[in-house]
């Protein structure tokens, strides 16, 4: 059995069970300090960071760990360069032997010192939901992969957050989430996205259960979709990019025009994602947002849910042009459209893209109010 010392997001006791896949109150926990060194937040990340000096760095201490216990903590610390080594910690006073993860050199920069409080507050549901997607690849994809897989795991985390704390809808039943029983979940496709498969019933409206069923969820991410619009020059921006989707389905235009759309990363507001994808996309300064919708794209097989605005800007002649992130693989065309023009593109199912047509017609419905207060 070993002893490890933990200074940062693995004292949040909650996240520990997730990552050794056990109770929290099967854990023999106490408070300890490790002397002349100090937690500090990593530069521009969002988790912590130790190094030598300082006033001691206060954690817990974990003793009874089994070899499956490091191997699991080891996979999910693994993934972030963290490495153990042998430190001596004061708890109950007495002196300990025991391990810490410790940076590899170099790999971060010191920032402003840490706080637990604030990283619970900011960043702490978000983990569980990623620490738990992590730890159910443990045995079957290396730590290395999910290092790489981790900025998709964290923005669907977000996702997940999003979805407990942002949320509209109505429904007249009141049926609610505790009226499902998931009998079993498989993932069988896993990379930039993932496929779950869900064994489960659902409450039904004569008051029975549902038989079981099989049902596979496409589980994407939050995204934000904006419609640029210059109420002066009654315009609009649409950007065109190549679509895999179109593309799979047999479509010979695989090229789509549509609004300005991406990601909403992990602890991103979607009006933060909308100035960012509008920079990005086309090198547009917003004005202003204007909410069009908050929805989902398909409810009946995919987790992906739009935040759709019109953007307020400056639309002049010399906007349009190329654009997109190398990094991304984007090769981006943007064109300017009148109002007239898009209605026309709407009227003649010429626009084929969903959320352009949902931002368009509520446009057309609020383009006098807009325009009065341009």
């Amino acid at each position: 059995m070993k002893t490890l010392f933990f200074y940062g997001t693995l004292r949040y006791v909650p996240l520990l069970a997730i990552v050794l896949g056990r109770a929290a109150k099967k854990l023999n926990i106490c408070e300890a300090q490790l002397e002349n060194h100090t937690v500090s937040w990593a530069k521009n990340q969002v988790f912590p960071m130790i190094s030598a000096g300082g006033d001691g760095a206060k954690g817990i201490l974990v003793s009874g760990l089994s070899d499956s216990d490091i191997a699991r903590l080891n996979y999910y610390e693994g993934g972030f360069d963290y490495d153990l080594k042998p430190v001596l910690v004061s708890a109950n006073g007495l002196d300990v032997e025991t391990e810490v993860y410790f940076p590899n050199p170099d790999l971060w920069q010191i920032g402003e010192d840490w706080s637990l409080e604030k990283w619970i507050a900011d960043w702490g549901e978000m983990t569980l939901f990623a620490a738990r997607e992590v730890m159910s690849y443990f045995g079957q994809y290396s730590a290395e992969k999910i290092a790489t897989m981790f900025p998709m795991i964290r923005a669907r985390a977000t996702a997940k957050v999003n979805a407990r704390m942002h949320n509209l809808g109505s429904s007249p039943s009141g049926f609610s989430d505790r009226d499902v029983q998931v009998h079993a979940m498989v993932r069988p496709y896993v990379d930039f996205f993932t496929m779950n498969e869900f064994d489960l019933s659902f409450r039904r409206y004569d008051g029975g259960q549902s038989d079981m069923v099989r049902r596979a969820v496409f589980i994407a991410t939050d995204a934000v979709i904006v419609l640029p619009y210059d109420p002066v020059r009654d315009r609009v921006l649409l950007i065109e990019q190549f679509r895999p989707g179109p593309f799979a389905r047999g479509d010979k235009l695989p090229w789509q025009l549509e609004p300005i759309a991406g990601r909403v990363d992990a602890g991103e507001h979607p009006e933060d994602t909308a100035h960012r994808e509008s920079e990005e996309e086309a090198g547009l300064t917003l004005q202003s947002l204007h909410e069009v919708a908050h929805c989902y794209a398909s409810p009946g097989c995919s987790t992906e849910y739009y935040n759709i605005y019109i953007g307020l800007a400056d639309l002049p002649d010399t906007v349009a042009g190329v654009a997109g992130l190398d990094s991304e693989a984007e090769d981006i065309k943007s064109y300017l459209f009148s109002f007239d023009e898009l209605m026309g593109l709407v009227d003649n199912m010429q626009a084929v893209n969903a959320p352009l047509v949902l931002a368009g017609l509520w446009l057309a419905r609020h383009r006098e109010r807009l325009r009065g207060n341009a």
